[in-house]
């Protein structure tokens, strides 16, 4: 009996190639919801997949609400019928006025930004009073990553209270990203939570003290999304758990997702009798990590030697094991960056690779 990954067609698929299976996409945001408990309180980043596909497949489930962080995603995610979008990075430069184009074209979709300061906010609402339309914004808070942000407190506080005041924009609520919250031991995971977010809460109560709403709450990433999710004030931003990868389960072991996107790659040389060459390179396999960067399943002594543009050395016990021509399949350690270094996805179903999916957000821009 075949492994759940393996295609019968496989030779109609060059490599590299990035594989995606519907079914599995399918479970893993069911999962998501379930968690979650109620299909309102997600805003799941479409980074990590960059197809209309997929967005497609959660508007389906209900999921109304996307996080993007680039104009084309965002685009993509209006020209699908996505009704709410956050573009989770401050614009700056051309990306104001191709955010307000984005508005203009899009009127059916609610588009969202964020600011982190005066300067910036004050560009974004001269440019909405000058094409006559108002700009939901979200203050954007370094909860510890030290990324981007502004520091909850009197800060943030006065930059939400000016986009509160100002013609052409509006305080749609508080954007918190917490990518270097983790941790394998839950009791761990929720104290490192509590710390990092007790500063929000109380800016929250601030805003609220002063007789504002403080909008929407938006926070988290994978690994704290659905303890997060446990407050009834937030929405929570996870994006990887929809196709999932290596990396992620060494952060979070209870997260029991499934893997739905597969990388192939094929032997293409022996340069030693203990060593085999893929066409694998860092083209085809994010390599921002340490290795392992792909783990080949079925091959599990193998480990990385060399890797460069487009070739991945492998150590085996027994190159002529693997005869040239030999198909691998192999999970990323980082899902989102490998998908955009492909052009499309081949899609997997019953076993069979059955059309091919261009990834269109990973393109900088779409029409805008």
């Amino acid at each position: 009996m075949s492994a759940w990954y393996e295609v019968s067609n496989i030779n109609d698929v060059p490599s590299p190639s990035v594989l995606v299976y519907p079914d599995r996409i399918d479970f893993n945001l069911q999962m998501m919801i379930d968690q979650a408990g109620d299909v309102r309180k997600l805003r799941p980043h479409v980074k990590t997949h960059k197809l209309p596909q997929v967005v497609r497949m959660k508007l389906s489930h209900g999921i109304t609400k996307f996080k993007t962080s680039t104009i084309a995603e965002a685009e993509m995610v209006a020209i699908e019928g996505g009704p709410d979008v956050m573009l989770a990075y401050q614009p700056v430069g051309p990306n104001v006025p191709r955010l307000i184009k984005l508005i203009q074209t899009y009127p059916q979709t609610r588009f969202a930004a964020l600011v982190d300061c005066v300067d910036c906010l004050d560009v974004i609402a001269a440019a909405a009073v000058a094409a006559n339309i108002s700009v939901p914004l979200f203050v954007d808070l370094n909860v510890g990553m030290d990324r981007s942000g502004i520091v909850p407190g009197d800060e943030a506080f006065d930059l939400f209270m000016r986009i509160a005041s100002l013609d052409g924009v509006e305080a749609a609520g508080l954007h918190a990203y917490d990518g270097h919250v983790h941790d394998s031991d839950p009791n761990a995971l929720e104290a490192k939570i509590q710390a990092a977010f007790a500063p929000v809460w109380r800016l929250k109560e601030s805003i609220e003290n002063a007789g504002m709403s403080a909008g929407t709450m938006v926070v988290s990433g994978t690994p704290t999304s659905f303890s997060m999710a446990h407050r009834h004030d937030v929405e929570v931003g996870a994006g990887t758990s929809v196709l999932w990868d290596t990396g992620q389960p060494k952060i979070s072991p209870d997260l029991n997702f499934q893997n739905a996107a597969v990388l192939i790659s094929r032997v293409i040389s022996h340069p030693t009798p203990n060593r085999i060459c893929v066409d694998l390179g860092h083209k085809a396999v994010a390599s921002e990590f340490d290795h392992p960067r792909v783990t080949f399943l079925g091959l599990d002594n193998a480990s990385a030697v060399m890797h460069s543009e487009e070739h991945l050395v492998l150590e085996v016990d027994d190159a002529q094991a693997y005869p040239v021509g030999t198909v691998l399949y192999g999970l990323p350690r980082h899902v989102c960056p490998t998908m955009a270094l492909h052009q499309q996805a081949w899609c997997v179903r019953e076993g069979r690779a059955v059309e091919t999916w261009p990834i269109t957000a990973r393109a900088r821009c779409l029409t805008i």
